[in-house]
């Protein structure tokens, strides 16, 4: 019977133990409501791009889009239809950014950043790209997480620069409490102008010292135009050392024709550089000895030379026969010569 009240006295015990760890069935209504995180900053960016981009920006496409959780796709864009169809495709997404790439020739890459529908819209020629999946970096990052944007010194010294400084944050940036998007940051996108050129980077945050491991992709942005309005309008700056693919492509052609036309000119000063006259015309000697023949007439040649060549040496051959034949004496006849030289004795 001991065991037996132990065992209750212990039973009651815990009872006000778990009643205090309970929660209360009634709440009293001066506590405040633990509500959720706000997503005020609605922005939502659309990137894609117009048929006939390369396989190589197509992953450049893929990656930004990978990077920025506040992103929407769409399918390629006809080359044939006009740039402000766009805006009304973002009004159908619900997007107020736009990134849009252009491709001509299969080789070079345009891209577009627009404020929609009011502006304004900046033109950038992409060189030196360079995806994730080509680089194979070290570093890594987790999808969906918030980028820091570092700005190089350089964007407020210019109006121009600014203002693209102050659309890329906009677009890039990843609003707070985004649904798709985690709340803390571990990489880093960098913009740097060097050059006239903005080279982008993006690096991620191994520790609070500052050590950061690049990712991936890199590419540079070389601006041509900043327009008022989305994709047109009146152009607000426009970049006076652009220099377009095709200028520059020909400029490489001329540089290559100029070794050819180096060629023709050092032959043509030589030429003018020999003397002249009867006595140093040596041109007749050059053509006698120096005659260009091709190679069937040179090869007919030789098998001509080496017939003769035969023929006389079965020529000399016979007569070599013919004079050891008539130059033999029979041995009668060399004793009678014998007996007349004894004779004259």
């Amino acid at each position: 019977m001991a065991k037996r009240k132990r065992s209750m006295i212990s039973v009651e015990a815990e009872k006000p133990k778990q009643e205090e760890n309970s929660l209360p069935l009634v709440r009293a209504s001066d506590e405040p409501l633990t509500k959720k995180a706000k997503w005020i900053n609605k922005q939502r960016v659309l990137v894609f791009a117009a048929r006939g981009i390369t396989q190589r920006d197509r992953h450049l496409m893929v990656d930004l889009r990978e990077m920025m959780p506040h992103s929407k796709t769409e399918s390629k864009f006809e080359r044939k239809d006009p740039l402000f169809v766009i805006n009304e495709i973002c009004e159908m997404k619900n997007c107020n950014k736009c990134i849009f790439f252009e491709g001509r020739k299969k080789q070079d890459l345009f891209l577009w950043l627009a404020n929609v529908p009011k502006g304004p819209s900046a033109k950038f020629y992409i060189e030196n790209v360079h995806t994730m999946k080509e680089l194979k970096m070290t570093g890594n990052c987790l999808k969906g997480t918030r980028p820091l944007l570092s700005f190089d010194a350089s964007f407020d010294t210019q109006p121009y620069w600014s203002l693209l400084k102050e659309l890329m944050t906009q677009i890039f940036s990843t609003p707070k409490n985004h649904p798709k998007s985690q709340p803390f940051f571990d990489h880093v996108f960098t913009f740097t102008i060097i050059e006239s050129r903005i080279w982008f980077r993006n690096f991620q945050i191994l520790e609070e010292d500052g050590q950061l491991a690049e990712i991936g992709p890199r590419f540079v942005l070389n601006p041509i135009k900043v327009f008022d309005g989305s994709f047109g309008g009146e152009t607000i700056w426009e970049n006076p050392n652009y220099v377009t693919p095709n200028a520059y492509r020909r400029m490489l052609n001329l540089q290559t024709g100029l070794k050819y036309r180096q060629k023709i000119e050092q032959k043509l000063s030589l030429a003018a550089r020999q003397p002249t006259g009867d006595l140093c015309d040596i041109d007749a000697l050059d053509e006698e000895v120096f005659e260009d023949k091709s190679p069937t007439q040179i090869a007919d040649e030789v098998m001509n030379q080496r017939i003769d060549d035969g023929k006389k040496k079965k020529k000399d051959k016979k007569k070599k026969n013919k004079d050891t034949t008539t130059g033999k004496k029979s041995g009668r006849d060399m004793f009678h010569e014998i007996l007349a030289d004894s004779d004259d004795e």
